[in-house]
């Protein structure tokens, strides 16, 4: 399941790092903080599966 979870991170980053680039691209500060959100959001999740894995081993 982990690699279900982290592939879900993968794309919550992506989809931040994508809406931050937008956003700087035409100045708007929320979607750049949404954006930069999203990433932080998806950094957590792939953190928690990490440590989950760590204790299967």
């Amino acid at each position: 399941m982990s690699g279900t979870e982290k592939s879900k991170a993968h794309a919550e980053q992506a989809k931040g790092k994508a809406k931050e680039a937008v956003g700087r691209a035409v100045g708007n500060e929320r979607m750049t903080a949404e954006g930069e959100a999203e990433q932080a959001k998806g950094h957590a999740r792939h953190a928690k599966e990490d440590v989950k894995d760590a204790f299967r081993r």
